[in-house]
């Protein structure tokens, strides 16, 4: 029997993401590489679709140094430039200065003491009184992603929008929008 998904199926890739990934907490290290990777990879996807992205993920940890804060932050023009001309990942200078501003970023609230984690932890929904039943039910954005894309832009980040922001609330599980007949819902195997 097929497992239902809320998306992915029929690619085995996709399938992987959704089934092992997508919405699920976020088990960081001390640097936040994961969610640093998480956000950067958000904001590539913006206008693309995510299998796009997804299929461009290794190409994406390798250029990005496999996402260590602390090593993007020290890029400058010339990684621009070298990584506009690097055709394995999506070759757009906002979305490449945007990630390594945010690298950037990053490194300063940890210089700060603080984290990510529990900046976009502070915005974190409720959880839904019920489970979507489509996609169509589901919103791109959020009062919560909304305030929490004002404060990442106060903290000096980039490429940080409402819509940018729910996509990575729901992908690092902050948001649970799996759909009511999903397989990881219903427990269907």
């Amino acid at each position: 029997m097929d497992r239902i998904r809320c998306f992915g199926s029929g690619d085995p890739l996709y399938e992987q993401y959704h089934d092992e990934e997508w919405g699920r907490p976020v088990e960081d290290s001390p640097d936040e590489r994961e969610l640093f990777e998480r956000l950067a990879l958000e904001g590539f996807q913006s206008g693309l679709s995510w299998i796009t992205v997804l299929r461009k993920r290794d190409a994406f940890r390798e250029a990005f140094k496999d996402f260590a804060p602390a090593e993007v932050a020290t890029f400058d023009e010339g990684d621009v430039e070298r990584l506009l001309q690097d055709a394995s990942i999506i070759r757009n200078r906002i979305k490449i200065q945007a990630t390594i501003n945010n690298a950037r970023a990053l490194v300063a609230l940890h210089d700060d003491g603080r984290r990510l984690a529990d900046v976009i932890g502070s915005h974190a929904p409720p959880p839904r009184a019920e489970r979507p039943a489509t996609f169509a039910e589901v919103p791109s954005s959020s009062t919560e992603s909304v305030a929490l894309a004002k404060d990442l832009k106060k903290l000096g980040f980039r490429f940080v929008g409402p819509v940018t922001m729910y996509a990575t609330l729901q992908a690092i599980g902050s948001v649970d929008d799996h759909l009511a007949g999903c397989w990881l819902v219903t427990g269907q195997r």
